[in-house]
């Protein structure tokens, strides 16, 4: 809700105080000595002790007479009265005990009045104030006072005393001057302060006026203007009404009409103050320093007034239009209007007071005279006796539904009259006939603390009972006999001294104007002990209290109390607890999977006890990742049909909850989507590539965004425009092809910080022939980063800090926790005077101890299991204006309820500590999910910045990151560790699942490197062998890793290229052996690896490790030993300008090794491949996983497949035992580039061999030759630049010239292969 400026509030506050003469001057320095100076006179009490015990020596610090005030012992009222000569600010109080003596008093109260009548009681945060007062005779105890007391006379009531001595006390009154003119209002006369302008436009408006009244009903405030708009304040019900209107438009859509009550028991003859400040829209309204802050309704900011604003009622002119209310009876002052005093304006005449009869600047004094019943007290009366008729009557206030009103005893029975469930009933048992009882009732709902009237009639044989003055319905009934009066009259029904018992409880509220026999009893006779009598009653004040307002009870709850407490309905609000202040539900759809619950329909409440209210999500748990789903009112292809004048059409999106509490689900999830799709039939979509987009979506904050689903802000595509699939390529939607056959652009929507979708316009579709149908599929999101929140605590002296916060009437704290420490402060709050603390003990104790001012409240709960098991476990205390509740695991729960004299508020706390003080055993574990009044505290950014705490949960790596296999990085997360398999080659939980695919005839998958060495630049790594690799793409260190399976030799498996001549290949030759080939510049030929004697394509998977450091090479064949190898010393050691990575196939341009293309690209590779990786790069998972964005593509068809190549378990076997190899005893390992022969082989056999080999490799090369000279045009074209895709003649030039790593121009001189 909007709030009103700090300037403005300070004017207001102000043009209050200006309206105090003196106080005006003294507002910062209210702090005169009012007893001292005062004469003997001046003080007065109920009782003395003796001559030097009186009244006018109870000053502060005095020692004359007796050294101050002490009443008798028999004083069953005692009371120390000041009268301080005129009305004046009191703000504090100090006392003393009676000098040099064991009297002091230890409790009392402080009530005040104007005029010695009607006094009041001190509240402070709604309750009677007992203040604590001392311990000795000499010692000074001040209290400053929470609010100002504005009287002209002070009572002191002690309440307790010290026991050895008796009732002694000096004090001392602090606080200034005070006047204001006072202005009577006798319901005719009505103050009417004409503006200076005929008209008044008004943005920013300051009411204040203090008000004194016995009715109930009348208005205070009310101005007007043609244009409907108007303020009114009046009193309805005893209670406070403003109602502001800034205007409605003729056709009734926008209306303006705003109310709010304020406040109860108004009518209680004491003076209230009242401010209203509005700026625009937005007003306090302050009444008695409570304020609601609250936004009028309609469009218009100002208020249009005419003529005039009047003050005590509506104009005789303007009634009709008022609807007759009745104007105000009782006393104003300091009624200010936008900085002009019109109590003093009325003075000096220069307002319209024309219809006052008589205008008085003064108050007219009740006649009222009320009594104050607690639940132990009594009055009695005297009445006629021996009478044959009865006739009581009084007025009463209370909230309790029953209670003894009166009783008196016949000359033959009793008589009872009583509060039952809100109404009124008599019971009269007349014991001169047998069974003559009479049992009547009437009214309803009476204990409402409104004043109501009874009166009861029994004359002759007939009783009469009438319930406020109504004699239309007044109960009448026969009496079988005729009645005589005893005499003696209880109210209140606390009676001690009589032998005959009601069976009503007492009475608990207020009684006036009591008549007996129709006189008007003086209770100002009874006070003074001359006639009847009475035990713990309040005379001349009526101290009830309105426990509802303001309303403690939250998010809707309603209200109802009795005389001692309020108690809060809180059904159909979503909320639980003392004050409705606890929601009943999760905060999201993560929180209930983790409370095992499956996928459906949930009521989340992400800001748990704050103001959003709960609402109706269905939550997705089938799989791993949990979706928050908020549907929309829009179904599936809906048909677009109405068109505006403009030729658009406008659909609506809406959603089951509002606009915050969307943004509630957004802001703290971890990713959100909206699926939207546009199929159409000549209705173009974007207009792309160039021109104004014809349709266009609205998102949050009413942005408007003309990009589709699967592209990104900024970016005027639709999904295929992004893929280069689009049906017409000279566009980037297949709707903006304009086609007459149905086409369709979807896909998602994925920038969070725009969505949901709210309204789709839709511009092409006025046209003769086209046809949309829209699709707006529900919101969907992701995570929820509030209740991962989290933060390591890894020292007992670290801890997090935060700014302080302010503990509301109710305050409440949830988070969650594990640890491995018996012991530990979770967090703390130490404030002035009121701290707060939690903390574990003893491994299985959580304890939550608060203190409000002096009082210290300790709850906890022990758990069945042991708590620092390193399990999760939740903690969440509240704090509220009745009661304290701790609670555990949502199972073991502490609650106490609050001091009957607790603040309602907590004072500001300093800093909130999470963690451990100095000189405090700090919580050491992982905490997440803190929450304080609805507001997530954000503990892993302030861990990020404080030495000892670490963001997220830490530890588990380092005790289970061994799982992480195959170089999966393990990561700390909030409930254990994950593997990150981003930079492997596998997949899966641990890293440990394979990454494979099948290639048929003529697959490959080409991976490429950016030329700026951007994000899929090759990263430093380090293998498992500490092999590192340098971040730049010219290479001294790599490592190649893969498995295979196949059937088919020659192939090519893998292929590193570059862009300069340098390559790596590893290729099958024609027997299926193995063949490494490294080209990196320096010798003639390519350095060639043979792996002889062994058929590897015999459909079995096999494990390739080639790991190259400079010159040094080392080769790992499946499980055989490591072998190693050294480049030659001519050859270089840098690998230039990494270029490309080729599995199946190679498909590249510039010089190509020829022996590469002729005896293994063709047809290609077919079998499994899997695993592969080089360095950081995992180009056939980048190519099988379509959420990785990388720049990797894929020709012909590519199955998914592990190829059998799952993780091998069995240990390295030893070449003699391998029943692969065919030389079981002396074999010599195939790896050795050498073949150093075994004794006992031919040499001569391998001589002649070898020739034979030579001449058939030499009618080879001849053959290749002429076939290559032959067929060369099939094989290459020349060119001096890149072409597009038009000129391509095949798919495989189409995939060349698109390539965006493709920069580099051909040199005429060189030819570009496709074999």
């Amino acid at each position: 809700m909007a709030r009103l400026t700090a300037t403005l509030l300070l004017s207001v506050l102000g043009g209050i105080i200006c309206t105090c003469s003196s106080a005006a001057a003294g507002s910062r320095t209210c702090e005169d000595s009012l007893a001292t100076p005062l004469p003997y006179s001046s003080f007065t009490s109920s009782s003395a002790y003796g001559r030097g015990h009186g009244a006018g020596y109870a000053k502060l610090n005095r020692k004359q007479g007796a050294g101050g005030w002490s009443p008798l012992d028999t004083d069953r009222y005692p009371w120390l009265q000041v009268d301080l000569g005129s009305r004046k600010q009191v703000v504090a109080i100090v006392t003393q005990g009676r000098y040099s003596s064991s009297d002091w008093t230890s409790k009392y109260r402080l009530l005040y009045s104007d005029t010695q009548k009607n006094w009041r009681p001190y509240l402070q945060d709604g309750n009677i104030w007992t203040f604590e007062g001392n311990v000795n005779s000499e010692g000074v105890i001040r209290h400053a006072l929470q609010h100002a007391v504005l009287a002209r006379f002070i009572r002191f009531i002690p309440l307790d005393w010290n026991k050895e001595g008796r009732i002694g006390v000096r004090l001392e009154l602090y606080g200034c001057s005070y006047w204001a003119d006072v202005i009577g209002f006798d319901g005719q006369g009505v103050i009417s302060y004409r503006f200076r302008s005929k008209k008044m436009k008004i943005v920013k408006d300051v009411i204040s006026l203090k008000f004194r009244t016995t009715a109930r009903d009348g208005v205070l405030v009310h101005g007007e203007g043609q244009q409907g708009d108007y303020i009114s304040l009046e009193l309805s019900r005893a209670r406070l009404q403003l109602s502001i209107n800034l205007g409605s438009n003729q056709y009734g859509s926008i209306q303006g009409h705003t109310s709010v009550t304020s406040g109860s028991l108004l009518d209680d003859d004491h003076w209230h103050a009242v401010v209203i400040e509005r700026s625009r829209r937005n007003v306090n309204f302050t009444l008695d320093h409570h304020t609601q802050q609250f936004r009028t309704n309609g469009e218009f900011d100002h208020l249009d007034l005419d003529y005039e604003i009047n003050f005590g009622g509506v104009p005789v002119s303007a009634k009709p239009s008022s609807g007759g209310k009745e104007n105000f009876v009782g006393c104003m002052e300091g009624i200010t209007y936008n900085g002009d005093n019109i109590t003093n304006l009325v003075r000096r005449k220069k307002a319209d007071t024309s219809s006052f009869h008589n205008l008085t600047f003064s108050c007219a004094e009740s006649n009222s005279f009320p009594v104050f019943f607690n639940s132990t007290s009594f009055l009695r009366l005297p009445g006629q006796s021996d009478s044959d008729a009865l006739s009581v009557s009084l007025s009463f206030r209370t909230w309790n539904p029953s209670g003894l009103l009166m009783f008196t005893a016949l000359a033959g029975g009793w008589v009872e009259v009583g509060l039952t469930e809100g109404k009124v009933t008599v019971y009269m048992n007349l014991t001169q006939k047998k069974n003559s009882r009479l049992d009547i009732s009437s009214g309803s709902g009476l204990n409402d603390g409104q004043w109501h009237s009874v009166h009861l009639n029994a004359v002759e044989y007939y009783v009469m009972l009438t319930v406020d003055g109504d004699e239309a319905s007044t109960v009448r009934t026969v009496i079988p006999i005729s009645i005589q009066t005893g005499g003696t009259y209880y109210f209140g029904g606390y009676f001690l001294h009589t032998n005959i018992r009601s069976s009503q409880r007492s009475f608990q509220g207020c009684m006036q104007m009591i008549h007996i026999d129709d006189h008007l009893a003086d209770l100002r006779a009874v006070e003074q002990g001359l006639i009847g009598t009475f035990e713990n009653v309040s005379l001349d004040m009526c101290a009830i209290i309105d426990r509802c307002v303001p309303n403690h009870c939250e998010h809707g709850g309603r209200c109802s109390q009795t005389w001692d407490t309020f108690s809060c309905n809180c059904s159909s609000t979503g909320y639980t607890g003392a004050t409705c202040h606890t929601s009943l539900y999760q905060q999201s759809c993560e929180e209930y999977q983790h409370q095992g619950k499956s996928s459906g329909s949930y009521w989340i409440d992400p800001d748990g006890s704050g103001s959003l209210a709960p609402f109706r999500v269905s939550c997705d748990m089938a799989e791993e990742t949990v979706w928050t789903v908020l549907k929309n009112n829009l179904s599936p292809q809906t048909a677009v049909s109405s068109v505006d004048q403009d030729g658009k059409a406008v659909l609506k999106i809406t959603y089951n909850v509002t606009d915050e509490q969307v943004f509630s689900v957004t802001s703290s999830a971890e990713n959100c989507e909206q699926y939207v799709a546009y199929a159409c039939r000549m209705s173009r979509l974007l207009n792309s590539p160039d021109g104004v987009p014809f349709t266009w979506w609205v998102g949050r904050a009413n942005e408007r965004h003309s990009y589709w689903g699967g592209s990104g802000p900024g970016i005027q595509k639709c999904a295929c425009g992004i893929e280069h699939n689009c049906t017409d390529p000279k566009h980037y939607c297949n709707c903006d092809a304009d086609l007459r056959t149905w086409k369709e652009d979807a896909g998602l929507l994925v920038y969070k910080d725009h969505l949901p979708v709210s309204q789709v316009v839709v511009g092409d579709k006025s046209r003769a022939g086209s046809e949309a149908k829209l699709t707006i599929g529900p919101l969907r999101c992701k995570g929820d980063r509030s209740y991962w929140n989290a933060a390591s605590f890894t020292s007992p002296a670290s801890y997090l800090h935060f700014p302080s916060f302010r503990g509301e009437t109710s305050t409440d704290i949830s988070f969650y926790f594990k640890t491995s420490s018996t012991h530990g402060v979770f967090l703390e709050n130490l404030g002035t005077t009121d701290y707060l603390h939690i903390e574990l003990r003893g491994g299985s104790v959580v304890v939550f101890s608060f203190s409000v001012g002096s009082e210290r409240v300790e709850l906890s709960v022990r758990s069945h299991v042991p708590l620092n098991d390193n399990q999760w476990h939740r903690v969440e205390v509240e704090k509220n204006i009745k009661e304290a509740v701790l609670q555990l695991d949502g199972q073991h729960r502490d609650i106490r309820p609050t001091l009957s004299q607790g603040r309602a508020k907590l004072e500001f706390y300093s800093d909130l500590y999470v963690g451990a003080l100095s000189g405090q055993r700090g919580f050491l574990g992982c905490m997440r999910a803190l929450k304080i009044n609805g507001v997530t505290f954000d503990l892993k950014e302030r861990a990020t910045l404080t030495p000892g705490v670490n963001p997220g949960c830490q530890g588990h790596c380092s005790s289970y990151g061994m799982h992480c296999r195959n170089r999966g990085k393990c990561l700390e997360q909030y409930n254990g560790y994950s593997c990150d398999c981003s930079l492997t080659a596998y997949d899966g939980l641990f890293c440990t699942d394979d990454v494979g695919g099948y290639f048929e005839t003529g697959t490959l998958v080409r991976y490429d490197f950016p030329l700026d060495a951007g994000p899929f630049a090759l990263r430093e790594v380090t293998s498992l062998s500490g092999v590192g690799v340098p971040r730049e793409v010219n290479l001294t260190r790599e490592e190649l890793v893969f498995s295979f399976s196949t059937y088919g030799a020659p192939s090519i498996l893998v292929y590193v290229s570059s862009r300069t001549q340098d390559y790596l290949a590893v290729v099958l030759r024609h027997n299926g052996t193995l063949q490494v080939r490294y080209s990196l510049g320096g010798l003639a030929q390519p350095y060639t690896i043979d792996v002889d004697h062994r058929n590897l394509a015999n459909g079995q998977p096999h494990s390739v490790n080639i790991t190259r450091n400079l010159r040094e090479i080392r080769l790992q064949l499946d499980h055989y030993p490591v072998a190693t190898y050294n480049l030659p010393k001519n050859s270089d050691t840098q690998f230039n300008s990494v270029k490309s990575i080729f599995l199946g196939k190679v498909f590249e341009t510039g010089q190509i090794d020829p022996i590469l293309i002729e005896r293994y690209n063709t047809p290609g590779f077919v079998g499994c491949l899997s695993r592969v990786q080089f360095n950081s790069v995992a180009p056939l998972k980048a190519a099988l996983r379509s959420g990785m964005a990388a720049p990797v593509s894929t020709l012909g068809i590519l199955v998914p497949s592990n190829c059998g190549a799952s993780p091998l378990t069995i240990s390295p076997m030893a070449a003699a035992s391998d029943p692969w190899h065919m030389e079981a005893v002396g074999a010599v390992f195939p790896f050795n580039e050498d073949k150093a022969s075994s004794d006992g082989v031919d040499r001569n056999s391998a001589i002649v061999g070898g020739i034979i080999s030579m001449v058939i490799f030499t009618v080879l090369c001849i053959m290749v030759f002429v076939i290559r000279h032959m067929f060369r045009h099939k094989g290459s074209y020349h060119t001096n630049e890149a072409k597009g895709a038009e000129s391509a003649d095949c798919a495989d030039a189409a995939i060349i010239v698109n390539d965006p790593a493709f920069t580099e121009t051909i040199d005429e001189s060189k030819k570009e292969w496709f074999i």
